[in-house]
């Protein structure tokens, strides 16, 4: 929601376009320069940072709603999703929290105990996977910054968010064996040293140097080029690609690659 028109007609009018009392909630991760990241934005109201979400559409269900909101703060449709938990603790986002004179300040809007968006909410938490480089984050209106920050180096966070970036995490790093997510975080050609590197600090884990690339070529999901890394006078190390057709059906499917 970009404009204050946008966000008065939400908040009077909304329930005709919106499920009350459930949203998504979305964390973000961002893979680039061996580093992993996740996207963060910063409420106006709260002035703490939180993850990227939204209201439910009455037209989509819990995934168009989780990749809609990952297009509009990413700039990037169609990315990797994976629903993680359900997040309900009584009272967990109540508008009683909102400093109401700030948010009338911003907003010209008073929500009363009778406004569609009373009472706490039901988070559904989604995690995405996305290239940072060509990624490019927006703030709406209702938040002052949107940007990376490294997963070990996170600012404290809004509500109960902190848990919510454990959990997904936590189920993005169990995934991580099962679904190959790195083909959109690698670029097209890569080396078994690069690849190696990638689920490393994804998973958070050393992982065997030859085992797990290893791995990789025996389940058919990476494939040898006729093609080396020029580094001078050391030893050339051959670039790998991802195999479409194997690739897409264990995205499809899942593998074991523990």
């Amino acid at each position: 929601m970009d404009g204050l028109q946008e966000i008065q007609h939400f908040f009077h009018k909304g329930y005709e376009e919106y499920r009350p009392n459930i949203v998504v909630d979305c964390a973000i991760f961002g893979y680039h320069d061996g580093q992993l990241q996740l996207l963060l934005v910063k409420n106006k109201i709260f002035t703490k940072w939180c993850l990227p979400g939204g209201y439910i559409l009455k037209a989509e269900n819990l995934a168009q709603a989780a990749a809609r909101i990952t297009a509009e703060r990413t700039g990037i449709e169609n990315l990797f999703l994976k629903q993680f938990k359900a997040f309900s603790e009584p009272n967990r986002n109540h508008p009683h929290s909102v400093d109401q004179g700030k948010f009338y300040e911003l907003t010209g809007i008073r929500i009363g105990e009778n406004n569609w968006l009373s009472g706490p909410t039901v988070s559904i938490g989604f995690y995405a996977i996305t290239d940072i480089v060509n990624a490019t984050p927006k703030a709406d209106f209702l938040s002052s910054e949107c940007r990376w920050f490294p997963v070990d180096k996170l600012p404290p966070l809004g509500f109960d968010h902190d848990e919510m970036v454990r959990e997904a995490l936590f189920t993005m790093r169990m995934h991580l064996y099962h679904f190959p997510i790195g083909k959109n975080l690698l670029q097209q050609k890569f080396t078994l040293k690069e690849i190696k590197r990638f689920y490393e600090v994804m998973s958070g884990k050393q992982l065997n140097p030859s085992n797990f690339p290893n791995k990789l070529i025996a389940l058919g999901l990476i494939v040898k080029l006729d093609e080396k890394l020029k580094i001078g006078a050391h030893r050339s190390p051959t670039y790998y690609s991802f195999d479409e057709e194997t690739y897409n059906k264990a995205l499809a499917e899942g593998l074991v690659l523990a």
